[in-house]
């Protein structure tokens, strides 16, 4: 992985783009595709110099994503592919990076999301409506826990040992059913205390590289 300060802009062919190369955003923390662009030497260099993202548009010209919108992406690293043709920007964005308002400009959830990832949305839905009169009339398993600490504390402890005794018995068949059981009830109970799936990789990226406890 090649970070900021040290990318060099002459391992790019911006020949071959007829001065530009294409761009993939990337979220640094959850792997989400968020958009794809162009660059030329100058944006890719104001990116270097600011630590933000900086693209050229065939119409615009020179543009600073977030500039005016404020939902700026500040950039973790790039990286040239095997054609120098092309960089993956991996960015942590202050805001959507569509301009229709959307995290990502890909609309397809296969491409932005993950299995973990869909299933906190449903729980933080299920949280959202909490209290509603969807949330009466739905009666959801989620919801029970949310409104009840000690449940859901309870089921957290009992997956934890359920998955502990699968590994113990050697058991991979049941382990990864208890873990999927175990992950599930972790993300309700940080939900509960208003913590996110996003929040947790955050910690995790800023962990990657950091000295050895």
């Amino acid at each position: 992985m090649t970070g900021v300060t040290e990318f060099s802009l002459d391992t790019l062919d911006f020949v071959k783009g007829g001065g530009l190369v294409t761009v993939v955003a990337q979220d640094a923390d959850t792997g989400v595709v968020l958009m794809l662009a162009h660059a030329d030497r100058e944006a890719l260099a104001r990116t270097i110099a600011s630590g933000e993202m900086h693209y050229t548009s065939r119409t615009r010209g020179l543009w600073h994503k977030g500039g005016t919108s404020g939902n700026v992406q500040r950039v973790v690293s790039l990286t040239a592919d095997c054609d120098r043709d092309a960089v993956l920007a991996r960015v942590r964005p202050a805001g959507p990076a569509c301009h229709n308002g959307t995290t990502s400009c890909f609309r397809d959830e296969a491409l932005t999301a993950d299995a973990l990832s869909a299933l906190d949305r449903t729980i933080a839905t299920r949280a959202r409506d909490a209290g509603t009169d969807a949330a009466a009339t739905d009666g959801s398993y989620t919801q029970r826990l949310l409104a009840d600490r000690n449940l859901r504390l309870k089921k957290l402890g009992e997956e934890a040992v359920e998955l502990t005794v699968a590994c113990v018995d050697g058991d991979g068949a049941r382990a990864a059913e208890e873990g999927a059981d175990l992950l599930y009830h972790t993300l309700v109970a940080l939900r509960a205390v208003g913590v996110s799936l996003d929040d947790v990789r955050h910690v995790l990226a800023q962990r990657v590289g950091a000295p050895r406890r």
